[in-house]
């Protein structure tokens, strides 16, 4: 995998073993606005469906971050549940850890990724993400 800018002592790493499952079903079901409840067995299938990103501190190999992005690997992507633990915020890792996750999906030729936000915009948009130009031409089925 490729070198990210990430701070030093911090590691990415794709490989779903590594991950810190109990942490991540932690964070998200307890810590975040978008996924509150969502019970392990959900967030197990989605990890098992999805292409993951754990973020891990260096010394102690103590996974700190996550994302989740959703994708067919050849025209779309989704990406979601980006979570940064409380005591590692502030020291620029969502922002590394978005820059990682754009920097691999380039790879893949993808025509677009979309994200939603509540209040992370400047997180993504330090990255390259923007405002739909045209939203009006996009729907959903489900939570707004």
């Amino acid at each position: 995998m490729t070198n990210y800018a990430l701070p030093a002592g911090y590691a990415l790493s794709t490989d779903p073993s590594r991950l810190d499952r109990e942490a991540v079903h932690r964070w998200l079901s307890e810590e975040s606005y978008w996924a509150l409840g969502r019970p392990r067995a959900k967030q197990d299938t989605a990890i098992d469906a999805s292409l993951n990103f754990g973020l891990y501190e260096e010394g102690s190999g103590a996974q700190v971050g996550y994302a989740r992005v959703v994708t067919d690997r050849a025209t779309f992507a989704w990406l979601c549940d980006v979570f940064i633990a409380e005591p590692a915020r502030g020291r620029g890792l969502g922002t590394a850890l978005t820059a990682a996750v754009r920097d691999e999906l380039a790879g893949l030729g993808l025509r677009r990724v979309l994200l939603a936000t509540r209040d992370a915009h400047e997180v993504y948009a330090k990255v390259g993400f923007a405002p739909m130009a045209l939203p009006e031409k996009w729907m959903i089925l489900g939570e707004q």
